[in-house]
C-alpha cells in the first residue's frame, strides 16, 4: 500500500511518525513542545541544501554544485552558450558522456562531429569526456562522482542519485551556464515530504514495481511537485543501494525538483566498492525532524506493476491488469487516437489478446534505470536455461556502463541471456528516449526505463507509424520473455536467489576517459563539424509587445517530447534553426510556419523597417490596439513582435532546453498556461528570453488571434499578479495574465532577451 497523509507529519527516532495536528501525542513522545521551524532542520535535505546556499537566507536559495554531467544531446548547445557568455574554464567538475546520440548519420549533424567537439571542450576548458558507448550519464555519475551531503546538476532530467547521500537536479542547459560562470541557481526553499518506507519487497518485486507505484499515487495530484523526496524509514536496509538507485532515478517521474536518502553501511559498501570510501558518512534525519508530508509505503505490499502507454502514472498492477485486459487496454486505444489522430487508430491492442493473455512484441531493459547490475543478474536468472522463442517477441538489455558489461560477462549473465536469445547491447539511452529499438508499426514494447510518452519509442504518427510502450521492472520483462512474450509477472518465476557481489572494474575508465579537470589546455581549439551552428541573434524585450497565437493545446498535459520530439530529430542538436524546424512536429504540424511567418515581421522591425507597409492584417490589428485607451500614439515599429503557445499544463519530462530554445529561434515571445509542469521547463522559457504567463480562466482565443500585452517591462518589475492583456480580434477583449514569482535575475535575463545576451551585458 502507498498512502499519502494529509498533511505534513514530525519523525520521531527515525522511525515513528506523527500527523502535525496531533500535538497531545507529540508531546507525550517527546515531552517536550516541539517548534515547526527549528524541526524543519531537521532534514538531510535541508542540511545539504544549508550547506550548498550562498545567499544567507535559507528561505530564497542561492545553489552552487560540487559537479555537473551533460550528455551528447545538450552539451554542445551549452558550451556554445557559455563560450559567447565570456566562459575561460569549467570552475567545477563537468562529465561530458555520449550516450545519447550514438547513432548512424541521420539528417543533421554526424553524431561523431558533437563527440569531437565535447572532447575538444574538455581539453580546452578542463572537462571530463566520457566516450560512446562506454557509459550512460548517470551510472557513470553513481560510479565516479556522487557522495554522501553533495550536489550534482545535470541537463537530463533524470539526473537523480539520491540513494548515494547526492541531492541531484536535473535542469536545461541554461542553468548549468550559470554554473560554468560562478553563477547561482537560485530557488526558494522547497517543501520537503518524507517518504517512509517499511517491509521488504517480496521475492520478484523490483525497484521499478516500487517506483512506479509511487509515482501513479503522487503524480496528478502534484503531491511532491516542485518539492524534494526524502526517503527514510526502515524498510531502506530491506534494499541494496543498487536497488534503491532504481527506484530513486525514477523520481523525476513524479515531477519532485530533487530527492534524498538515508545512508547506512550498504551505502558505505557501494562507495567503497567503487574505490571511493572517503565519500560516504552517515545521513539521517534529526531526532525530531518535521516534514511537509509523507508518502507512507508498505514494501511488502507491492506487486509487480506496469505504467501502460502513454504515460509513467498511468499504473496498475500486472495481474489486475490481466484480469481486466479488454477494458484497461481499449481506454490506451482510444488515448492513441487522441495523441495520433488516424495513425492512432492502427494501433490495436485488443488484437493482442491471445486466450486471454496479453502478447507484447518487444522487451527493453537498459539504460539508467533498467541496465544497473542487480536488475541485469536478476533477468539473466529468470532466462538462464529458457528461450525467448524464435516468434514476433525480441528482448534486448543493455548493461549501463562497460565496468557492468565486464562483471556480468565474468560471471555468466551476459551468455545467459545470451543463450536465452536475448541481445545484449552496449550502454545507450536511445531506448529511453526514440532512438533505439524503436517497434514496429502497432507494436507494443515492454521496457525497463525511465519514459513511456508518446512517441517517445521513436514511432513517426505523422506518418503513419505508431507503436507504444509499457513500463515494468526488469524482473517481469524477463519473466515475459521466457514465456515467450505474454505478459508475465515476475513473482511467477521468483526464487530465494541472491544477487552475487558487485566487482567494480573502472580499468576502462582509466583506459578510455578523458579527465581533464584542473587541466584545461587553454590555446587549445574546438573541433566544429560542418553543422554545429551558432546561436542566431535575440533581442531585447520592449515596453509592449504583441503575441500571435500560433499554437493552442489543450490536453491536460504537454510534455517536452510534444513541444520537441526526441528521437532522430536530436541529430539536428547542435543546429539551433535545424532543430526548431521539428517543433511541435508530432502535436501541431502546422505550428513551425505560423511561427516562422512572425519572425519574419519581427526580423524586419528589428532592421528599421515598416512592417505595417504591404501588411494590412497588421495595420488593421495596431489600428485597433489605438482604441485602446492611451494606446493612440503606439509606434508599430516600437512594439516587439512574437509567437505564443498556449498549453494547460506544458513541461512535463525531459530537461532539454530545446523545448523552449526551439520556440525563440523561430520567433517565439512567450508561453501562456494555466499551471507549468515543471520547474525546469519554466525556467527554460525564461532563459531564453519568452515571457511564462498564465492564465487562469479559460483560453478565449484562436490560433491566429493576436495578444496585446502593453507595459510588461513595468509589470516584470512591479505588480506581476494581474497583467492586463487584450485579445484583438472582430472586438477587444481584456484578459488578466499573471506571472509567478521570478528572481530580479530571471527578470533581467528575460529583459535582455536571452541568458546570452543577459550574460554579454555583464561583460561589458
Amino acid at each position: 500500500m502507498v498512502n499519502l497523509y494529509n498533511g505534513g507529519a514530525y519523525l520521531i527516532n527515525g522511525k515513528t511518525l506523527i500527523e502535525e495536528n496531533d500535538l497531545d501525542k507529540l508531546k507525550s513522545v517527546t515531552g517536550k513542545d516541539i517548534d515547526k521551524e527549528e524541526a524543519r532542520k531537521g532534514s538531510i535535505a535541508y542540511n545539504i541544501l544549508e550547506k550548498h546556499n550562498t545567499s544567507g537566507n535559507m528561505d530564497k536559495l542561492r545553489l552552487k554544485f560540487d559537479a555537473m554531467a551533460s550528455h551528447d544531446i545538450t552539451f554542445v548547445g551549452i558550451i556554445q552558450t557559455a563560450k559567447a557568455s565570456g566562459m575561460e574554464k569549467f570552475p567545477i567538475p563537468y562529465v561530458l558522456t555520449n550516450c545519447h546520440n550514438s547513432l548512424c548519420a541521420v539528417g543533421g549533424t554526424i553524431n561523431e562531429d558533437d563527440h569531437m567537439f565535447g572532447l575538444s571542450a574538455a581539453k580546452k576548458y578542463g572537462g571530463i569526456y566520457v566516450p560512446p558507448h562506454i557509459a550512460v550519464i548517470h551510472q557513470y555519475m553513481r560510479e565516479a562522482f556522487a557522495g554522501c551531503g553533495k550536489m550534482i546538476l545535470g541537463s537530463d532530467s533524470h539526473t537523480r542519485y539520491g540513494a548515494l547521500g547526492t541531492m541531484a537536479i536535473g535542469e536545461g542547459g541554461g542553468e548549468l551556464v550559470k554554473q560554468l560562470l560562478q553563477d547561482t541557481y537560485d530557488v526558494n526553499r522547497p517543501e520537503i515530504i518524507a517518504i517512509y518506507l517499511e517491509g521488504a519487497p517480496k521475492a520478484g518485486v523490483g525497484p521499478q514495481d516500487i517506483a512506479l507505484a509511487i509515482i501513479g499515487k503522487v503524480f496528478k495530484n502534484g503531491y511532491v511537485k516542485n518539492k524534494i523526496m526524502e526517503f527514510v524509514g526502515p524498510g531502506i536496509a530491506s534494499m541494496t543501494t543498487d536497488y534503491r538507485n532504481g527506484v530513486d532515478v525514477m523520481t523525476t517521474e513524479t515531477t519532485c525538483l530533487s530527492s534524498v536518502w538515508e545512508t547506512d553501511e550498504d551505502t558505505k559498501k557501494f562507495l567503497t566498492v567503487h574505490g571511493r570510501a572517503e565519500d560516504y558518512k552517515e545521513l539521517k534525519p534529526a531526532d525530531i525532524t518535521y516534514y511537509d508530508g509523507v508518502v507512507h509505503v508498505d514494501l511488502s505490499t507491492i506487486k509487480p506493476m506496469i505504467a501502460l502507454p502513454f504515460h509513467p502514472s498511468n499504473v496498475y498492477e500486472i495481474d489486475f491488469l490481466n484480469a481486466n485486459l479488454k477494458d484497461l487496454l481499449h481506454e490506451v486505444e482510444l488515448e492513441a487516437i487522441k495523441i495520433g489522430g488516424e495513425a492512432g487508430k492502427g494501433l490495436r491492442l485488443l488484437d493482442k489478446i491471445e486466450n486471454g493473455k496479453l502478447r507484447v512484441s518487444q522487451g527493453i531493459i537498459a539504460g539508467c534505470a533498467g541496465g544497473t547490475y542487480s536488475n541485469v543478474m536478476e533477468a539473466a536468472h529468470i532466462l538462464k536455461g529458457h528461450s525467448t522463442g524464435f516468434d514476433e517477441f525480441n528482448l534486448n538489455v543493455y548493461p549501463s556502463s562497460q565496468p557492468v558489461f565486464i562483471e556480468t560477462t565474468r560471471n555468466g549473465a551476459v551468455a545467459d541471456l545470451m543463450e536465452s536469445g536475448a541481445v545484449v547491447k552496449t550502454a545507450f539511452c536511445g531506448p529511453c528516449f526514440g532512438a533505439g529499438d524503436t517497434p514496429s508499426n502497432n507494436g507494443l514494447s515492454i521496457r525497463h526505463t525511465t519514459r513511456n510518452f508518446p512517441n517517445r519509442e521513436g514511432s513517426k504518427p505523422g506518418s503513419g507509424q505508431m507503436s507504444a510502450v509499457a513500463l515494468m521492472d526488469a524482473r517481469s520483462v524477463a519473466a515475459t520473455a521466457r514465456n515467450k512474450g505474454f505478459l508475465t509477472p515476475a513473482t511467477e518465476f521468483a526464487d530465494d536467489y541472491i544477487v552475487p557481489e558487485y566487482n567494480y572494474d573502472d580499468t576502462i575508465y582509466k583506459n578510455r576517459v578523458y579527465q581533464g579537470f584542473g587541466a584545461a589546455i587553454e590555446d587549445s581549439a574546438l573541433v566544429y563539424g560542418p553543422n554545429i551552428k551558432d546561436w542566431p541573434e535575440m533581442t531585447a524585450l520592449t515596453d509592449n509587445i504583441l503575441l500571435k497565437v500560433c499554437s493552442k493545446i489543450l490536453d491536460e498535459v504537454t510534455t517536452t517530447d510534444e513541444l520537441i520530439p526526441s528521437g532522430e530529430t536530436s541529430s539536428y542538436r547542435s543546429n539551433p534553426l535545424g532543430l526548431a524546424e521539428f517543433t511541435l512536429s508530432r502535436r501541431d504540424p502546422e505550428y513551425v510556419g505560423r511561427s516562422k511567418a512572425v519572425d519574419v515581421i519581427e526580423k524586419s522591425r528589428r532592421k528599421g523597417e515598416d512592417i505595417l507597409k504591404d501588411n494590412t492584417e497588421l495595420a488593421q490589428i495596431f489600428d485597433k490596439i489605438k482604441t485602446i485607451p492611451g494606446f493612440a500614439d503606439i509606434v508599430a515599429n516600437e512594439t516587439e513582435i512574437g509567437s505564443m503557445i498556449y498549453a494547460k499544463k506544458p513541461g512535463d519530462g525531459s530537461a532539454r532546453e530545446q523545448a523552449a530554445s526551439c520556440q525563440r529561434v523561430i520567433g517565439g515571445l512567450a508561453n501562456i498556461a494555466k499551471e507549468y509542469a515543471t520547474k525546469r521547463y519554466r525556467s527554460n522559457v525564461m532563459n531564453w528570453g519568452m515571457l511564462p504567463f498564465l492564465l487562469d480562466s479559460e483560453p478565449d482565443f484562436e490560433v491566429g488571434d493576436y495578444i496585446f500585452v502593453p507595459n510588461i517591462k513595468k509589470h516584470l518589475r512591479g505588480d506581476m499578479s494581474k497583467i492586463p492583456a487584450y485579445i484583438i480580434g472582430e472586438n477587444i477583449k481584456e484578459i488578466s495574465l499573471s506571472i509567478a514569482e521570478m528572481t530580479d535575475a530571471e527578470k533581467s535575463i528575460v529583459e535582455a532577451g536571452s541568458l546570452i545576451n543577459y550574460n554579454k551585458s555583464k561583460i561589458k
